[in-house]
């Protein structure tokens, strides 16, 4: 058996592995990746309007509470599904980011 043949067939052997690591790694991602929304723009149960900024604002607002009443209910869910799409988004974001503090507390100073 020839040495030079020794590291290339390592070699080979390392980008066969990197590649299928590669692969089944995109393939996973590829698996979570989130679906369209059929509930899009229309009106919630109850309602004539889907859910928006404001709604959403409140949903992230109240979301520590929500989830853990999820956990033991089937009727309540963290996320209204009949939204507006962007802006309920981003009030949710933002009511969640008020709840929980944001990166406020990564800006104070030390005191000491």
């Amino acid at each position: 058996m020839d040495q030079s043949s020794t590291p290339r067939s390592t070699r080979n052997r390392r980008i066969i592995t990197a590649t299928a690591v590669l692969a089944v790694g995109v393939l996973v991602l590829a698996a979570c990746a989130a679906g369209a929304n059929p509930e899009l723009d229309t009106p919630v149960p109850g309602s004539t309007s889907p859910a928006g900024f404001w709604l959403g604002l409140w949903h992230g607002f109240i979301l520590p509470i929500t989830f853990i009443v999820s956990l033991f209910t089937d009727n309540v869910s963290v996320y209204e599904v009949h939204n507006s799409g962007n802006w309920y988004d981003v009030g949710f974001v933002l009511g969640l980011l008020c709840s929980v503090g944001g990166a406020a507390g990564g800006s104070s100073r030390r005191r000491g």
